[in-house]
């Protein structure tokens, strides 16, 4: 990936900017992530009030206005925890899973930004965990991505464990605030079934903070083509396998061991109290994270609601 004056992180923050920018405006507007910005405390409406926050459907069964009030704005200290090991170095379509991962770091940044708020980075893979200092959310969500680009894959052993890292995101001094995990969640010895040993330390993550865990994925990971003999590369340990494709039952097992994989990862990260975000080099990452943001906010709204309810 290439921009003008030799950049790629230079196109990456032009790209990214132009279409979260489009996702905050109009009918997105508020999609952000952090709480700044949530409505959270139902109150009888008081002269003053704005009229666009009165709450219909509550004022309807109250038999008087009702509005949600905003939750305090509080400063935001996100961290990104992202896997550079050799398997993110993987991609069929236009891009590369860690190209993709470094959009997601950067649109994070846009989605974060506020007075006050902070993004760090922290990467794991073949030169082990690496941190690197927080910033102003949308500086540093630059700059990550022009961190990501620039490194490249690496290859050979001793990358740490997701499992690792993720307990050494969770370890690290600070208040509550967001985590975001991007990964693809392979396992580098080809464990596909829970439990899986990145579910304790992501479930301790989420006790504490507002965990986010990305799923990277490539199409080709999840169904084979049908083009006769392929040599395949473990990238993680470099193995190789040639294997039939076009042999129809190959593919069928593969696609099936594929979904259950996936639908395996998608509960243990639903178990573990964290949020899930799924995207793919092959599809609309940006509309991907739009429906993943309408979601979050009907649900933190359910849950501003109930407990106004139960204070009632």
């Amino acid at each position: 990936m290439t921009g003008a004056g030799g950049h790629p992180w230079r196109a990456l923050d032009l790209r990214v900017r132009r279409r979260v920018d489009s996702l905050m405006a109009g009918d997105y507007e508020g999609l952000r992530l952090g709480v700044g910005s949530e409505r959270e405390e139902l109150s009888r409406y008081q002269p003053g009030d704005d009229v666009r926050r009165i709450d219909w459907n509550i004022t309807a069964r109250a038999g008087g206005p009702h509005v949600w009030r905003p939750r305090a704005d509080n400063r935001l200290d996100t961290w990104v925890m992202v896997d550079t090991t050799p398997s993110m170095a993987f991609g069929t379509v236009a891009d590369e899973k860690r190209d993709l991962a470094a959009r997601i770091v950067a649109a994070i940044g846009l989605l974060t930004d506020a007075p006050g708020n902070t993004l760090g980075l922290a990467t794991f893979g073949a030169d082990g965990v690496r941190w690197h200092r927080p910033d102003r959310a949308r500086m540093a969500g630059v700059r990550a991505g022009q961190t990501l680009l620039r490194g490249g894959p690496r290859t050979g052993a001793g990358s740490p464990a997701l499992a690792d890292a993720v307990a050494a995101l969770g370890a690290r001094r600070g208040g509550p605030g967001l985590r975001v995990v991007i990964s693809d969640f392979l396992d580098p010895g080809g464990h596909h079934r829970p439990p899986f040993d990145w579910q304790a330390p992501l479930r301790r993550l989420a006790a504490r903070h507002d965990v986010i865990a990305v799923e990277i994925l490539d199409p080709r990971e999840l169904e084979l083509p049908d083009v006769g003999a392929v040599v395949f590369v473990d990238p993680e340990s470099g193995r190789q396998r040639q294997v039939w494709t076009s042999d129809s039952r190959v593919r069928r097992r593969y696609r099936t061991a594929a979904a259950e994989h996936r639908d395996a990862v998608a509960g243990a990260i639903s178990a573990s109290g964290a949020e899930h975000l799924r995207a793919s080099t092959a599809g609309d990452w940006v509309r991907d994270l739009a429906s993943f943001l309408r979601e979050r906010q009907r649900t933190l709204r359910r849950a501003a609601r109930s407990r106004n309810r139960a204070r009632r």
